[in-house]
């Protein structure tokens, strides 16, 4: 559903661009002078050319009849211009021609209708107005059917009648275009040229407009061209009222091609499936026309978050970086031992390396772990290892929030550290970790989360995700007061904030963001401790990832939706809610789920707009992405050279995320329900060499 909501979204804009003749728009115009090919009838002959059917092979041409005149008008129809002259028509009860695109039939369907209402007949102009002699047949054939599909949309009609871009008298055709005429006539078109090229898109003046249509001689029957779109039509309005009056002066009538001809009009109605799949086709065209600046104004909303979550980071990460370096800043040292909580369930890859990394702790623990059920023989290797700060518990599996509670109520101590059982600490990360505890206004610290499998492209990307994505929003969160989630790979409680908020709760699928908001809404100072360093294995693989991330994110909005009565609470319940919950509603859920509109408006520019200025822009994005992830890497101590995959990232792993929380999002407003998802470990995750002591 994700994919099909993005792919209709690009529909959209593409059907907006065929509408506007942005998409697929080719300006070339070809110019050549050999006519080998080219029969020496048709050269000299009349405007209309009839190569359908059995003349395709020895096309036949027609002249306009002595003292007849057919005036018609290309480009169209424009909703400034193309009323002026129905008008002028309409005085004098005179039919005319209007070959019109497909693009300008899409945007202006009343104007088709009276067209079709006041008796003039519609000729194809192509959809997008390209010279055919670039085109491919498959080309040509898809202009051909999308006008026709766009005239029987807004007016029930289809039309027999082509006049190629571009074109000119019949003297003017050429090896390159007459194999176009031949094309279009074995697919039913009779091809009209001219006799009179006014050139009033040259905006000549009136004079000459009117000069140039007049006949070759006297009493000739002429085909004339003139403008209804494309520009300042204010002289072709002046120009036809004369042109009328001088002709009828001379005794022409006006008529249409076809009825010029003595043929029926090649304007015809259509029913049944090409008449509702042309309105099908006009009622999609219109919602991506009307959609458009909906879109273009989200847009503008993501540019606005994401710049200023950049601005915000700028300011305040510094202040952070800043404050953290002052070890007098808690109070007196926190010294005492604390009880860490490493709830585990089938962890035998991973649980030996966690236990390890505890032993070396430089501050007094308690360990105590929770086997959850498990049934790969964990709790046989915890057993096994027999250490002595180590407690075990086992229970029936009950799920994460139940095996931390199961601890919480087990712990001897009043500050407790909660840590993944595929988490390893550094010797200091405890210590460093509890000594913001020593203000009493201090509920709760969040830890600094690493990527320790970062050496494959898919822990890279996470690895900058970590870091810019996780981190540096944490010290903005911390100085905005409203850190909203601690992670359950490091992060540290007091006791009496877990009992007053009642604990862990199984409510939602994120219970380290529930029980976080928790804490805040119940008064608590929440923390960032950038030297708390733990390292967790992240997901090896695309399903892994894709499987953690869409039970994060839909956690997070439930947790969102759980506490979303602080927005009008008082207190410093409503302190979060009005600061709080909206930034990470508007960081966390509103941009990224916005976010894809950025690509979709990458492609659609590189694909059908302006590529360089396109590539340009996406470009300055990306390098002010790597500045600021280069500022966050530094600000952690992380060495930069992983974000040489960055453009990578944004081009491959940024869309994964975009669909995860398009999904997350979709099963939460349908109401589904997403159940608890284990990813698989490999133990591979062990403190960096250059992290140790």
């Amino acid at each position: 559903m994700p994919l099909s909501l993005l792919a209709c979204l690009l529909a959209l804009l593409v059907l907006r661009g065929l509408a506007t003749n942005e998409a697929f728009h080719d300006s070339r115009i070809a110019i050549s002078v050999d006519k080998t090919t080219v029969p020496d009838d048709l050269l000299k002959g009349g405007p209309i050319i009839d190569a359908r059917g059995a003349k395709n092979e020895h096309p036949v041409s027609y002249h306009i009849p002595d003292r007849t005149v057919v005036l018609s008008f290309d480009d169209g129809p424009s909703p400034e211009w193309t009323p002026k002259i129905l008008e002028v028509l309409a005085a004098r009860n005179i039919r005319a021609d209007f070959f019109v695109t497909g693009a300008m039939t899409t945007r202006n369907p009343e104007l088709i209708r009276q067209i079709v209402a006041g008796g003039h007949e519609l000729g194809v102009h192509t959809f997008t107005h390209p010279d055919l002699v670039y085109q491919s047949h498959a080309r040509m054939s898809w202009e051909l059917a999308q006008t026709q599909l766009a005239l029987a949309g807004v007016a029930g009609v289809h039309s027999a009648l082509f006049r190629p871009p571009y074109s000119s008298d019949a003297s003017a055709l050429d090896d390159w275009n007459y194999p176009v005429i031949k094309y279009v006539g074995a697919r039913g078109y009779l091809t009209a040229f001219i006799d009179r090229d006014t050139d009033d898109w040259k905006r000549p003046g009136v004079e000459e407009i009117v000069k140039a249509a007049m006949p070759s001689r006297p009493g000739a029957g002429e085909l004339i061209l003139l403008h209804d779109a494309g520009g300042d039509r204010t002289q072709t309005i002046a120009a036809l009222v004369q042109i009328i009056d001088k002709l009828q002066a001379q005794g022409y009538r006006f008529t249409t091609i076809s009825d010029a001809l003595g043929a029926s009009s090649a304007t015809v109605p259509v029913h049944g499936f090409q008449l509702w799949a042309g309105k099908g086709f006009i009622w999609a065209t219109q919602f991506a026309v009307h959609t458009l600046p909906v879109l273009v104004a989200l847009l503008a909303l993501v540019g606005f978050l994401n710049f200023g979550r950049f601005a915000l980071m700028l300011v305040l990460a510094p202040i952070h970086a800043r404050r953290s370096k002052r070890r007098d800043l808690w109070g007196p040292p926190v010294t005492e031992p604390v009880t860490v909580l490493v709830p585990a369930y089938n962890e035998r890859e991973c649980i030996a390396n966690t236990l390890a990394s505890l032993a070396v702790s430089d501050h007094p623990i308690e360990v105590i772990v929770i086997d959850d059920g498990s049934t790969d023989g964990t709790a046989d290797i915890v057993e096994e290892m027999d250490l002595p700060f180590v407690r075990l518990i086992r229970q029936v599996n009950g799920g994460k929030s139940s095996a931390l509670n199961t601890g919480i109520a087990a712990a001897s101590y009043d500050i407790i550290v909660m840590m993944d059982g595929d988490t390893v600490f550094e010797p200091s990360t405890v210590r460093e970790l509890v000594q913001p505890f020593g203000d009493p206004a201090i509920g709760a610290v969040a830890g600094n989360a690493k990527v320790g499998n970062r050496e494959s492209l898919i822990g890279a990307w996470q690895h900058i995700e970590y870091v810019l994505g996780h981190n540096l929003d944490r010290r903005m969160y911390d100085m905005l007061g409203v850190i909203p989630t601690i992670p359950g790979a490091v992060g540290a409680f007091r006791k009496e904030a877990l009992r007053q908020t009642g604990g862990m709760s199984d409510d939602t699928l994120a219970e380290d963001t529930d029980i976080t908001i928790a804490v805040l809404c119940d008064g608590w100072r929440i923390v960032y401790a950038e030297r708390a360093r733990a390292w967790t294995e992240a997901p090896a693989s695309l399903q892994q990832l894709w499987s953690q991330r869409y039970r994060w994110s839909y956690g997070s909005m439930q947790a969102m939706w759980k506490h979303r009565g602080a927005v009008t609470s008082r207190g410093p319940a409503g302190r979060f809610g009005r600061i709080g919950l909206p930034l990470v509603v508007l960081f966390g859920v509103v941009a990224p789920l916005l976010a894809p509109l950025v690509d979709l408006f990458l492609l659609y520019g590189v694909l059908f707009g302006d590529a360089p200025i396109t590539l340009t822009s996406w470009g300055g994005f990306i390098l002010l992405q790597a500045a600021l992830s280069w500022y966050a890497f530094r600000l952690d101590g992380e060495k930069p050279w992983h974000l040489i995959s960055l453009p990578i990232q944004q081009l491959v792993y940024r869309q994964l995320m975009y669909i995860v929380l398009l999904q997350s999002a979709i099963t939460a407003m349908t109401g589904g329900r997403l159940r608890w998802q284990k990813l698989r470990r490999t133990g591979e995750v062990a403190v960096p060499v250059e992290a140790r002591p």
